[in-house]
């Protein structure tokens, strides 16, 4: 993270040098346990599927993770004292060239609801009608007392009502169509709970998928706000594409840790899981397709993220 900080047009202030480097210890994680499973499953190698139980090498993979983001921790508070150190002995605060960060041509940015084929009303009433049915599961959840199912369509129907909450307390415009991309993510995977992880095997992947995406977004959205607020970051190009991916890659991180944990402690307990996992197989498959997701935003997705970016940005600056 220094040599890239010195060598290229990237420009951290200290303070962001823990979060990212925690972010890309994660990342790293995640990359290295897809590459050996990817060897192991296509070239016979034996890095990770090494003849123990899938649940064995899972959990081993998990106390890996969970050391992953301890060093990361620990790695980014390293960095933030060389940098604060540099600081002094530069009398600077190693801030990006005053022409470099924040700058960008002020252009008419895309509106993702134009390119949907459906008038924004239509898909308000899409959002209302995912909504309504995210409601409905809660209430079955509720009447026949399936934790599981009563915690996962409870949170995402909060989930849902996030953009709209934005706009209230922030005066932060959300596009319609943005709003039917997060309660589409969230929707499919209470359809899943609801039965269609079983019913279709590929659903699981596709749910992942998805809300990598809308993970991907609001990582892009962040570290975008984050570009144009502060004057002493500066991500090119290429660093606002790598760092997409990486904040994505670690949640999926994050997330598999949680699915362990709250399996493990169901297990425990006697009592059926929130979330589940079913081997190896089925967290680094899950990992694959957040990075595919991610992808798919990086390339062509944050196009549309603009707008809400320099949204967020005034409002900071206010």
């Amino acid at each position: 993270m220094v040599e890239i900080h010195y060598l290229t047009t990237l420009r951290l202030a200290p303070w962001f040098t823990i979060v990212l480097t925690g972010i890309f210890t994660l990342a790293m994680a995640a990359v290295l346990n897809i590459v050996r499973w990817i060897s192991d499953t296509l070239f016979g190698t034996t890095f990770l599927l090494n003849g123990r139980t899938q649940d064995a090498i899972n959990t081993a993979v998990m106390i890996e993770f969970v050391a992953a983001a301890i060093a990361g921790v620990i790695a980014g508070g390293i960095f933030y004292l060389h940098f604060q150190r540099s600081s002094v002995r530069t009398g600077n605060r190693l801030q990006a060239d005053s022409a470099t960060p924040g700058t960008e041509i002020n252009t008419q940015s895309p509106v993702l609801s134009d390119r949907l084929g459906i008038s924004p009303q239509r898909q308000r009433q899409a959002v209302r009608m995912m909504q309504a049915g995210l409601a409905l599961v809660f209430g079955y959840g509720l009447w026949t007392v399936q934790v599981p199912l009563l915690i996962n369509s409870g949170v995402a129907l909060v989930i849902t009502f996030v953009p709209a909450v934005i706009e209230r307390d922030y005066g932060i415009p959300i596009e319609p169509a943005l709003a039917l991309w997060l309660t589409g993510a969230v929707f499919l995977h209470v359809l899943g709970t609801v039965g269609l992880y079983g019913l279709i095997p590929a659903w699981d992947s596709l749910t992942h998928t998805l809300s990598a995406t809308v993970v991907a977004a609001a990582g892009y959205t962040f570290l975008r706000t984050i570009h144009l607020h502060a004057s002493s970051i500066h991500f090119p190009p290429w660093a606002m594409f790598v760092f997409t991916l990486m904040v994505v890659l670690a949640t999926g991180v994050v997330w598999e840790v949680l699915e362990f944990v709250l399996d493990r402690s169901a297990l425990l307990f006697g009592a059926d899981p929130v979330l589940a996992q079913h081997g190896i197989d089925d967290t680094i498959i899950d990992l694959i397709f957040n990075g595919i997701g991610s992808i798919l935003v990086a390339m062509w997705g944050t196009v549309y993220l603009t707008t809400v970016s320099k949204r967020l940005a005034s409002q900071l600056t206010q």
